[in-house]
């Protein structure tokens, strides 16, 4: 028991380093695909890197008028708690790194922990643009977190009600028998419901266009983070990537768990390798999705339509996914 947690602990560094990795090189690629896509160059991939090394040898400026302990303190907050999510989702197809501590539950809350330290940051740093930024990432954390919540709840009720033994909030649970596989007809298109709602979501927790009011540099010039910069704003650079890496795993987990393996005939370190490539298929795929596609494709929302789009619409695509998916465990029963 002592060597395993030993084991846990040696690792929780070098999967820190892979997820910033991953994280840094799809914000490259995120760049440019989104530069080609309108007709632009784009910068190189690996400029992400380049961004962060210049941000941690610049001077870390403090405002006048800031809690200044709060301040400096928030962005080593959010990147600990992204690393900390890192340790509790699946990644690569393996179980997560503290399974057996935490579930889905945990995540759904902790997912929370960056974007209040970025809320508690602009706050304490006494900007009123950064004021007005906190205000709306508070409403936009509200507004997103009620659909997403029912997707979680409806898996959760899924999982239950056809494999009673389960765990029904455990990612083990989850990613042992595919959702898709324990429901018929209707329970398929509410799942491809829910699939398009925590896609949507993902979208929102990332803060990118069209959900990014609470920075929208045109408007309140960064919002968040415009008092920011050197030590303290690479660390934000980073707790994103992380939580990059740490989304589209939860989604993978959640509605495409399956390797390719199996399909392909292949076992050991061939069967291991071509799962983990596949994992990067999917990550990239979800993300492109979530991200690029739909911050090219859509103008930045005013705050009032990023709540009615996730109260009303999300919501209620979300609510029908949810009464399909009982329709479809119900008609099971009988």
């Amino acid at each position: 028991m002592i060597d395993l947690l030993v084991a846990r602990i040696l690792m929780i560094v070098p999967v820190t380093v892979l997820g910033i990795f991953i994280g840094l090189l799809y914000k490259g690629i995120d760049r440019r695909l989104a530069a080609r896509m309108q007709a632009r160059i784009g910068p190189p991939l690996v400029q992400p890197f380049r961004d962060v090394k210049k941000l941690m040898l610049k001077e870390n400026i403090v405002p006048r008028d800031a809690v200044a302990w709060v301040f400096n303190l928030m962005p080593f907050v959010a990147l600990a708690s992204s690393i900390v999510l890192l340790m509790y989702v699946p990644l690569f197809g393996y179980p997560p790194l503290l399974e057996g501590h935490g579930d889905l539950m945990l995540v759904l809350y902790m997912l929370m922990f960056p974007s209040l330290a970025l809320v508690i940051g602009g706050f304490a740093s006494s900007s009123p643009y950064a004021t007005v930024g906190a205000q709306r990432e508070m409403i936009t954390m509200v507004s997103y977190e009620f659909p997403l919540a029912i997707t979680i709840v409806a898996l959760a009720w899924l999982v239950s009600a056809t494999a009673p033994g389960a765990a029904a909030f455990s990612f083990s649970a989850i990613t042992a028998i595919p959702v898709w596989h324990l429901v018929g007809v209707l329970g398929s298109i509410g799942l491809a419901l829910l699939f398009a709602v925590i896609i949507f979501v993902t979208t929102g927790e990332m803060g990118e266009v069209p959900f990014d009011s609470a920075e929208a540099e045109t408007e309140i010039a960064g919002g968040l983070l415009s008092e920011y910069s050197g030590r303290n704003l690479a660390l934000f650079y980073l707790a994103s990537a992380i939580k990059i890496l740490v989304l589209g795993s939860v989604v993978i987990a959640l509605f495409i768990p399956f390797g390719i393996s199996g399909y392909a005939g292949l076992s050991g370190i061939a069967g291991e390798a071509a799962d983990i490539g596949f994992f990067l298929v999917k990550l990239f795929i979800v993300m492109f999705i979530s991200s690029t596609f739909i911050r090219v494709a859509a103008a930045r929302f005013r705050i009032t339509q990023v709540v009615k789009i996730y109260w009303g619409y999300t919501t209620m695509i979300a609510l029908l996914g949810l009464v399909l998916i009982g329709l479809d465990i119900f008609m099971g029963v009988i």
